[in-house]
């Protein structure tokens, strides 16, 4: 598929994250079978940046994990139509997020996995956001958007990755290939 997925990252960023960031927006958009080719922007930030937003955006004065700010009105399960692509690029600009780094890596110590699933799942939790599901309730909404970030977890769970032990290790992870693990 021709998804095209833009990163800007306002904070020092370890390496391999965007192109984990990349492999789990492009894997939920292929698990929710998104045909026509989309455009995510993702803007990787700290508790300070998102805090912000947070409060310019949604009136909320606190940092949260990830803002999703979705082009268009979808339903769960709705797909981006072609007619919807911007002139200039024949793709649809299905919205943007923002992903606070600095939270992710509280969450994973917090949750007790590592910082690359933690990135990994709140990018798929801001693509089904800006593929119309939701969890604002506590029941079907929010049973059907787990079931599919689930699913789509699943799926990115052969991505191999192992602690860089600099600086103690301590939310310090480098992205590797199953390839250099058996180096």
């Amino acid at each position: 598929m021709d998804h095209e997925v833009y990163i800007q990252a306002e904070v020092p960023t370890p390496a391999g994250v965007e192109e984990q960031l990349r492999r789990a927006i492009l894997a939920a958009l292929e698990e929710e079978k998104v045909a026509t080719p989309c455009i995510v922007e993702v803007c990787v930030t700290g508790d300070q940046g998102i805090h912000q937003t947070n409060l310019e955006m949604r009136g909320v004065d606190r940092p949260t994990d990830v803002l999703s700010f979705p082009m268009f009105e979808l339903l769960p399960g709705e797909k981006p139509q072609p007619d919807w692509a911007d002139p200039d690029t024949g793709k649809v600009p299905l919205g943007d997020m923002m992903l606070s780094l600095e939270r992710a890596n509280a969450q994973a110590e917090e949750f007790g996995h590592s910082p690359e699933r933690e990135v990994c799942y709140l990018a798929v939790h801001s693509v089904l956001h800006l593929l119309g599901y939701d969890h604002v309730d506590e029941g079907a909404q929010k049973r059907q958007m787990r079931q599919r970030e689930e699913e789509i977890m699943k799926k990115l769970r052969d991505i191999e990755v192992v602690k860089n032990v600099k600086g103690k290790g301590k939310g310090k992870y480098r992205f590797v290939n199953s390839e250099e693990i058996e180096r």
